[in-house]
Formats: C-alpha cells, sequence, structure tokens
C-alpha cells in the first residue's frame, strides 16, 4: 500500500478524489486555502461547504499550505485551471524526483494555448498524468460506479495512479495519448455551453442532438489536428464526459449555456464559471486559427458568450455549416 498522498484544493473534486484514495493509501493530506476549511475537517470529518452531510475517512488530514506534501509519493492537483500555474510554481520545491503529479484540472491557458499539462511542466519539470473523465464529484464522493481515463507516456506513473484510484466501484482506464485526453477534458466544456445555448433557445431535439453530434465530430478533427489520437474521442474521457457534461443539470457549463440562449446575462465579476468558460473559448479559437482547424462549435459558442450575437442568429449560422 502507497505511504502518503496529497491532494491540492479542497473543493468537491478535492474532496471527492481524497476520500476516494483514501481506500488505498495509508494517510492523505488535502490542502485547503482556507483555514476554516481546514477546521471543519480537522473537527467534524466534514467538508461542510461541499459536502456537509458526508463524513470524511478518517485517513483524511487537512492542511493549510503546502509543507506536509513534501513526502507524499503522488500529488494530486484539484485546482480551478485558473490557479495551476500559480498553485505548480508554489509546490515546485516541494516535489521530490520520484514523487508522481496527476493533474485534473480541465481548462486551456488564454492567450499562451498552454493545456494545464504543459504549465505544470513549465514550473515543475515533470510531466503529470491526466486525469479526465465523465466524472462528477458529487457521486464519486458517495462511491458510486464510476469510470475515468488517466493518461501519460510513463507506464510506471499510469500503474502507479491506477492503483491508488481503482475501488470496485472506481474503473480506471489507462492510455498513452496525453494531448488527445487533455483536449478532450477541455473541449467538452465548450461543446457543453453550446449545446446548452440550445437547449437555453428552446430548439427542438433533433437540431439540439444534431449540435452535439457535430461536437463529436469536431473534436476528433481538433484532437487529430493538434497531434492526438482521434480515436481517443471514442472514449470515457471523450464522448462519455462530452455527452454527460453537455447534458446533465449538474454540469455549471450546460447551465451557462442555457442561460446565454434565454438571454440571461451571467455577472461576470461574480461568476467563475463564465470567466473559465469565455478563456476556454477564446483560448480553443485562436489555437484552431493558429493550425487551420475548423472549430464551427467553438465560433457559435464565441459568437454568443464574447460578443453578444443573439442565439437565433449565431445558430443560423452554425446550421448552415452543419452539412
Amino acid at each position: 500500500m502507497i505511504g502518503k498522498v496529497s491532494v491540492i484544493g479542497a473543493g468537491s473534486l478535492g474532496t471527492a478524489i481524497a476520500q476516494l484514495v483514501s481506500n488505498n493509501v495509508e494517510e492523505v493530506f488535502l490542502h485547503a486555502r482556507r483555514k476554516e476549511v481546514v477546521q471543519d475537517i480537522q473537527k467534524n470529518h466534514r467538508n461542510l461547504q461541499y459536502f456537509p452531510n458526508i463524513p470524511l475517512s478518517p485517513k483524511i488530514r487537512a492542511k493549510h499550505g503546502y509543507e506536509s506534501s513534501i513526502d507524499s509519493e503522488i500529488i494530486f492537483f484539484c485546482v480551478p485551471s485558473s490557479a495551476v500555474r500559480k498553485v505548480a510554481c508554489e509546490v515546485k520545491d516541494l516535489i521530490k524526483p520520484e514523487t508522481v503529479l496527476v493533474s485534473t484540472a480541465k481548462g486551456i491557458e488564454y492567450p499562451s494555448g498552454k493545456t494545464m499539462s504543459q504549465i505544470i511542466y513549465d514550473e515543475t519539470g515533470k510531466q503529470p498524468v491526466i486525469l479526465s473523465g465523465p466524472n462528477f464529484a458529487s457521486e464519486i464522493v458517495l462511491n458510486q460506479p464510476t469510470v475515468t481515463t488517466i493518461a501519460s507516456t510513463t507506464q510506471k506513473n499510469l500503474e502507479k495512479v491506477k492503483k491508488v484510484l481503482t475501488t470496485p466501484e472506481f474503473l480506471v482506464d489507462t492510455v498513452s495519448d496525453v494531448v488527445g485526453t487533455e483536449m478532450c477534458s477541455i473541449l467538452k466544456n465548450i461543446n457543453a455551453i453550446a449545446y446548452g445555448i440550445c437547449e437555453g433557445m428552446n430548439l427542438n431535439e433533433n437540431a439540439r442532438f444534431a449540435v452535439l453530434n457535430k461536437s463529436f465530430q469536431e473534436t476528433k478533427e481538433i484532437v487529430k489536428g493538434l497531434g492526438g489520437n482521434p480515436d481517443t474521442v471514442d472514449g470515457y474521457c471523450g464522448l462519455g464526459d462530452m455527452v454527460l457534461t453537455s447534458t446533465s443539470n449538474q454540469s455549471r457549463n450546460h447551465t451557462l449555456g442555457i442561460l446565454y440562449g434565454q438571454r440571461i446575462t451571467v455577472d461576470e465579476k461574480s461568476s467563475s464559471i463564465l470567466f473559465e468558460g469565455k478563456k476556454s473559448v477564446m483560448a480553443i479559437k485562436k489555437l484552431c486559427q493558429e493550425n487551420n482547424i475548423t472549430c464551427d462549435i467553438c465560433q457559435f459558442a464565441d459568437a454568443v458568450l464574447n460578443h453578444q450575437k443573439s442565439p437565433e442568429i449565431a445558430f443560423q449560422e452554425l446550421w448552415g455549416k452543419m452539412i
């Protein structure tokens, strides 16, 4: 059994990952930014903000700061994409050569166009394992049946991460296609926004699922154009995550799209969802333009989110590109 694992970020996903890996390790350090979260977990063994009714494993110890991660065999980055560079910079001197890093953030830096794995490598000099799939934290923390994908070109890292994640209920698929896996995790959010816009417009289901199908096709084209394996899109991190994120009411990006489809503007200052949604759409659009890759779905979302185009006009433009 692995001795110690650290999870950086005590939000919903970080807490769920900590609960999950506690089945397979001796000790889990859950690093929180806010001291009150640390106190709640240490005193009550609950994350009162995200899962107030779920008792956490006694193996989980909450920490403020990163010093206790120095001896961890695996470190999971479970912070928002906008915070990955800062956190990676803060922990880089604590990481041992043999420590395995895992990236769970699903986003892309703008305007650099760098993925989360590229950012982590920039700051730490280590290539992380990528974790992506149809995985809502609210179901993982309840130990409900779930499948995820992890990606790395280093087989021993894949095996180590798979070992700490796998339970009878939580299954882990391993692939070597880092580019494809990571791009699927980014594009599924854009596809969910686009599908949500169509739903918010109250479009008929034939049209909505035609758009979803085009999203799937374009994801394959973008993955291939950026050097990934288009077959990866057929997997859990691709089709599975795209359909879940696009159609579930638990999906924030789906909800964001619905609001814009209804012409309801979300207050950018109070909504991190809008901020990250905008950045991903803008970054992918720029990346596709630079590589001469078709991205009609992304352009549709960009027109509505970032250029105040009416959903109806934007959809008519998209509809003309469906075949």
